[in-house]
């Protein structure tokens, strides 16, 4: 079947679509993929959302600014899907819709992701699985990462030395550890991906992001700064665990004295230094790790995790073939077929769910 994925993710720059032809366990081909971006006014908004969800107990609330969210998040879904099927002459099986997330709290047995699923289903005219957290979280899991099991099957024909890992630095960082044969794989969320150093940038220069981590290579790690970051009990938790976005926004404070390129490089060396902190907790240390995601283009940060997680080799989801960008997308249509087929989405040693789970609510377009 021919699935599209679509992902607006922890960092608030757009909406990711991609084409996937799978059967839910093996991928055939990895077709298009493209992207939407948000423009700032709905970035403002976005972030509005997030601070107004903040106090939320009641998943179905939409208090504040979260109701224009949720329509804004469906409308830019709508829009990107509709244009992305006319370019590509496209007529999928199925969309996987992942929403935005303004809240998790796995630890209240919470999690919501905005974005109305049957009105998308109604605006492309093709049936929608979303919600895809909710079931887990319920049952006691973590709710993320959802990826691990579309990791596994995208890597099954790779050639690279195992353990293999594969981590997606987005607002959030997350991994899957790939073992040998039978391995089962590990997943959690590791701490603060871009988020923290895209919040820095924003609020100092009023760009988006570090371009390149051209900032932070002028900079110096506040050492300081850094090792008290780091004290952080959730950095010593085993997996599975997982994160809100602004978990760590606190933190951002007791940088108010640093210059901009020092600030910088003192948040790359923190999202590469908690990603260190997990190997440990690890069954063997991966000797080869896959990055994706935004903080892939960041090459400050991607020198500091070669130096953190050497000897493994750290290379670019680009460099093996696979895209930076698209992978979540990718993975959240893997993750609609696999809905399709009732087959799991999340495990035990993935978001520490008691046993395997399926995922997901179905939308279809005449309901």
């Amino acid at each position: 079947m021919q699935a599209i994925g679509l992902m607006s993710g922890t960092s608030l720059d757009g909406v990711d679509i991609a084409a996937v032809s799978t059967d839910g366990e093996r991928i055939t081909a990895l077709g298009p993929r493209g992207y939407r971006p948000y423009a700032e006014s709905e970035r403002a908004l976005l972030r509005q959302a997030l601070a107004d969800a903040v106090l939320l107990d009641d998943r179905a609330a939409r208090p504040g600014a979260l109701a224009a969210a949720e329509g804004l998040v469906t409308a830019a879904h709508g829009e990107a899907v509709r244009g992305f099927l006319a370019e590509h002459g496209l007529r999928p099986d199925i969309i996987g819709f992942h929403g935005q997330t303004v809240l998790h709290r796995p630890e209240r047995r919470l999690t919501v992701q905005i974005g109305a699923g049957d009105a998308l289903a109604r605006l492309t005219g093709i049936p929608v699985a979303y919600d895809f957290r909710a079931a887990d979280v319920a049952a006691g899991g973590q709710g993320a990462p959802l990826v691990p099991v579309f990791h596994r099957a995208l890597a099954a024909d790779l050639d690279r030395p195992r353990p293999l890992m594969v981590l997606n630095i987005g607002g959030v960082a997350n991994i899957t550890w790939l073992g040998e044969g039978a391995d089962e794989p590990i997943a959690c969320d590791t701490g603060p991906g871009n988020a923290l150093i895209d919040d820095f940038m924003r609020a100092r220069t009023g760009t988006a992001f570090d371009e390149g981590g051209e900032t932070a290579a002028g900079g110096a790690v506040n050492a300081a700064w850094l090792g008290r970051a780091l004290a952080d009990p959730f950095f010593a938790l085993a997996p599975p665990k997982s994160l809100d976005r602004n978990a760590f926004a606190r933190l951002s404070k007791g940088l108010d004295e640093l210059s901009l390129a020092d600030g910088a490089a003192t948040l790359a060396a923190f999202t590469a230094a908690t990603v260190a902190r997990i190997v440990p907790h690890l069954p063997r240390p991966p000797q080869s790790v896959i990055v994706a995601g935004g903080g892939a283009r960041n090459r400050t940060l991607m020198r500091m995790l070669g130096e953190r997680l050497a000897p493994a080799r750290v290379e670019t989801a680009e460099a093996v073939g696979w895209s930076a960008d698209a992978l979540e997308a990718q993975a959240f249509a893997f993750l609609a077929a696999r809905h399709l087929r009732r087959l799991p989405i999340t495990f035990p040693g993935t978001t520490g769910v008691a046993r395997a789970m399926t995922g997901g609510v179905m939308a279809r377009p005449e309901t």
